[in-house]
């Protein structure tokens, strides 16, 4: 009797991604749609600031801060916990992207 108890727990814990959703599917869409307007409003300020002959990394900088209420929401949303790791990584994601925005919009080549 003990061996067939053992084997349904085995059995039933071992197929959990089949029978239950891990995870939680509503934040995951809200994350993705932080993601979206965050990259919208980067693409967009980048667009709008190429015409300026300030250094790339400069730029890039501004357009990251001018999307910030876009990041700080994203942030929000990500970190629950309030690691200042993540917080920061975040951050430093988003700078990343304008780069790649900012580059983009002067036409110059990304690998």
């Amino acid at each position: 009797m003990r061996f067939l108890s053992v084997c349904l727990v085995l059995f039933l814990t071992g197929c959990e991604g089949s029978f239950f959703m891990v995870g939680d599917k509503g934040r995951e869409a809200t994350i993705d749609r932080l993601s979206e307007a965050r990259d919208r409003c980067l693409s967009r300020n980048a667009a709008a600031d190429i015409t300026t002959d300030s250094d790339t990394a400069t730029i890039a900088r501004a357009v990251a801060l001018a999307c910030s209420a876009e990041t700080e929401k994203l942030v929000v949303a990500v970190n629950r916990d309030g690691d200042t790791k993540v917080t920061s990584a975040i951050r430093q994601n988003s700078e990343f992207r304008a780069m790649g925005y900012v580059l983009r919009a002067r036409g110059q080549v990304i690998f």
